[in-house]
């Protein structure tokens, strides 16, 4: 077991539970530790880029419309709780920025400068139909079991 090393399954595509992993990644790494974000199910969707992208790969009907209905990047996460019809997040952000807060895109792009590994989890991508063409650049795509090898040398493991 490494004493430095951290471990995040981010399932959650929440944006309040987003900030929170973030924001525990960035203060591990900040203190040396090496830390992995795993992102599976609607977690997927804060990697995935905002823009429409063309991607070869042939959808069912059903990853389509995941694909449609699932919010694109951290900029279009709805809150977990008191979302009020989507305007909870625009109203969180707000505060956040009165208070000085860093935005979650400044503690993703934190998060990489640092040196946070981001992995995507490839059933996930599979069973939703995202393709990697259309996630953001940066990534490594893995299944569970890459993941569990990372997990099981880290000291601290959390599911957000």
């Amino acid at each position: 077991m490494d004493t430095t090393k951290k471990t995040i399954i981010l399932f959650s595509g929440d944006f309040d539970k987003v900030m929170a992993a973030f924001i525990i990644a960035n203060g591990a790494a900040a203190m040396g530790d090496d830390v992995t974000i795993f992102a599976t199910f609607w977690g997927l969707n804060i990697f995935r880029r905002a823009e429409k992208v063309q991607s070869a790969a042939k959808k069912s009907t059903l990853q389509s419309m995941f694909g449609k209905m699932m919010p694109k990047g951290t900029g279009k996460l709805g809150l977990s709780k008191m979302n009020f019809a989507g305007m909870g997040a625009p109203m969180m952000k707000k505060v956040m920025k009165g208070a000085g807060a860093m935005s979650l895109e400044d503690l993703v792009d934190s998060a990489r400068e640092q040196g946070v590994k981001f992995i995507a989890c490839t059933l996930s991508m599979d069973i939703l139909g995202f393709t990697e063409e259309e996630m953001i650049d940066g990534l490594e795509y893995a299944g569970v079991a890459s993941y569990l090898s990372e997990a099981d040398e880290a000291n601290v493991n959390l599911f957000i």
